[in-house]
């Protein structure tokens, strides 16, 4: 190897680095929050982050089966414009040179391999035109007679602008919503408005938070609103990385004693807690058993895709703002489900309601959602170490294994009871044979 070689090699890998550095870069410290999900993750469930009806920010812009809704977009963005205290033309005028004056802003948000091929004017048109739809279907659906019709009717891009694949930066949302909205309605805010919209993704009993309704961080986008109204309304301490105790299933756990009752915390919507009881409680006549408690969640056609974007979102951006807590809920529901039966038992206490019309369906979906997922926090580990604590405890232990033997089915019952009656029987028949003589 030539010493001109290396050389050549050390200019090259210098210079790629000092055009990194001398690049510049208003914003170099904001991380991508809007990429493309890992290929891992994503093939598990394709159709849970493509769009289905409409196409927002660059990175499904050119997707085929999307063209046919742009039409809908324009006439929405255009409605938007529309306003008796100014013409629309001067609003769009206001509009576009709000978004051009933050294109590098913009590219910061996005992987750049995938926003590059758009210059600055083709990048602003875009944002403009989709923040525009975006505010006015929001404004249609809220002002609607009947909700429950709308969403309904809407409801396929109702999801869609949830995505994680299909947002725009929530600071273009607010530079549109200023020049339009806001100057109509003078009392309004953005976060109010989205959280309207956000509403419509809660799968969960619980009503998301009215804290929510403070702004969010400008950078963040739609999802990562919904992510937040996850979150609790104060901080938890986790323990990092996963759980080290036995992954009991509800069919485990309650042959164990335990007992499954909804939670509907009003302060997080994904509570979930154990708690643990001193008396002797495995048995169904016991009146203080061990009860873990959690929220009750509603599995339906979008209840996978919501709870797989706001895990992308979390693990995408984790080290930055979030912490992970829906990934820890997803977790915990993974290690409670294994089969339908422990669906079955779930439905059984009123902590899941299953729309998808089979408990395999609803087993297997919660069981695909933590696959290829890398795992840093888990927030119920102490409600976890509490629950292996009482199946392991001597009691409980036995009482499970001889409900899993003996009483597993009927057919195993039936059995039992048969020896149990052959073997009285023959005592009975041994005492009096003894007496006879």
């Amino acid at each position: 190897m030539a010493n001109g070689d290396v050389d050549i090699v050390v200019e090259d890998v210098q210079g790629l680095f000092d055009s990194v550095h001398s690049s510049p870069s208003a914003f170099p410290l904001i991380p991508i929050f809007i990429d493309m999900v890992p290929s891992g993750r994503r093939d598990i469930s394709p159709t849970s982050f493509d769009p289905r009806v409409v196409s927002i920010g660059p990175l499904h812009r050119e997707d085929k089966t999307l063209q046919a809704f742009e039409h809908q977009k324009l006439m929405h963005a255009s409605d938007l414009l529309n306003s008796p205290r100014r013409s629309s033309n001067q609003t769009l005028k206001e509009c576009v040179q709000k978004v051009l004056a933050t294109t590098a802003r913009i590219r910061a948000c996005y992987d750049n391999i995938k926003i590059e091929k758009y210059n600055d004017n083709e990048l602003a048109k875009m944002m403009v035109i989709d923040a525009c739809f975006i505010l006015q279907f929001i404004r249609v659906l809220t002002n609607s007679s009947d909700e429950a019709v709308a969403f309904v009717r809407a409801s396929s891009i109702i999801y869609d602008l949830m995505l994680f694949e299909n947002q725009i930066p929530f600071f273009i949302l607010q530079d549109i919503f200023d020049s339009t909205i806001l100057t109509s309605e003078p009392k309004a805010y953005l976060a109010g408005l989205i959280l309207h919209l956000v509403q419509f993704f809660n799968i969960f009993e619980t009503n998301i938070p009215v804290r929510c309704s403070y702004p969010i961080e400008p950078d963040d986008h739609i999802l990562g609103f919904l992510e937040k109204c996850c979150r609790p309304s104060k901080e938890y301490s986790p323990l990092q990385g996963l759980p080290s105790v036995a992954m009991h299933t509800t069919v485990e756990l309650e042959r164990a004693g335990v007992i499954f009752k909804p939670n509907i915390d009003a302060r997080w919507a994904m509570t979930i807690n154990f708690q643990s009881s001193t008396a002797f409680n495995c048995f169904s006549w016991s009146q203080d058993k061990p009860t873990l408690r959690m929220p009750v969640l509603r599995i339906d056609n979008f209840t996978e895709s919501i709870l797989r974007n706001l895990i992308a979102y979390e693990q995408s951006s984790s080290s930055y703002r979030t912490c992970g807590y829906v990934t820890s809920y997803a977790l915990a529901m993974d290690m409670l489900v294994d089969t339908e039966e422990d669906i079955a038992k779930l439905i059984e206490s009123k902590v899941v309601v299953n729309h998808l019309g089979s408990n395999e369906k609803a087993a297997d979906m919660i069981n695909s959602l933590c696959k290829e997922l890398p795992f840093r926090r888990f927030y119920y580990f102490d409600d976890w170490r509490e629950m292996d604590r009482h199946y392991n405890s001597y009691w409980p232990k036995n009482i499970a294994a001889l409900k899993r033997t003996y009483f597993s089915s009927p057919w195993s019952m039936i059995a039992l009871v048969a020896a149990i009656v052959l073997f009285a029987l023959t005592v009975v028949q041994t005492i009096y044979t003894v007496n006879a003589i």
